[in-house]
């Protein structure tokens, strides 16, 4: 079923293939981290969990969905990627065309704070990921579970801002891009979503 563009509103999508490539890459970047660590979490259950085990394991899992899945991919990554997307179209380059998973993920032609907040945080998660595969079974794989079920969260999220900017409503998130590819309506949607964090 083709997605209906609402006529009321301005059409947000100027570049499909740009915003479909930098979505795309970025679900695959997302779905890559979700199979390969669901695997790990299969292990841990078909290896057997204790009562206790299994209590944190649901614990940890609803923590996950809550401030990864919810608070970090709902309310601030998915949006922004999307809007970056959007953006894409009315400030294509080559360059940007071309690496347009990593310009959706801001870690180029941003603000500054935008730059840091998304090298700051990948380099993070590469440390945790250091971190979390020096622990044994199960708990390597309870940990992963959270994560697994965050990152889907955060897969269904990146689809729901999509569909929603195809039929042109805008993301409740500011692109943070510089200041000298700012869209006045940008600063609405600071405003409305309590700030470019």
């Amino acid at each position: 079923m083709p997605v209906k563009h609402d006529d009321t509103r301005p059409r947000l999508v100027t570049h499909l293939p740009a915003f479909a490539w930098g979505l795309g890459g970025v679900a695959v970047f997302l779905g890559q981290g979700i199979t390969r660590l669901a695997g790990r979490s299969l292990e841990a259950i078909d290896a057997g969990l204790t009562t206790t085990q299994w209590i944190a394991m649901i614990l940890w899992i609803a923590f996950m969905a809550h401030a990864e899945g919810l608070r970090g991919f709902h309310r601030r990554f998915s949006p922004r990627v999307v809007a970056r997307a959007i953006a894409l179209g009315e400030h294509a380059t080559p360059l940007r065309i071309a690496l347009a998973p990593a310009f959706c993920m801001s870690y180029f032609h941003a603000t500054r704070r935008g730059l840091v907040v998304a090298w700051s945080v990948s380099l993070g998660i590469i440390g945790l990921v250091m971190v979390v595969s020096q622990l044994s079974q199960p708990w390597r794989g309870i940990v992963d579970a959270g994560v697994v079920v965050g990152l889907a969260i955060g897969e269904v999220s990146l689809l729901w801002y999509a569909l929603r900017a195809l039929r042109g409503q805008r993301p409740p998130m500011d692109p943070n891009l510089p200041e000298e590819d700012r869209d006045p309506s940008d600063a609405r949607v600071t405003a409305a979503s309590g700030g470019s964090s």
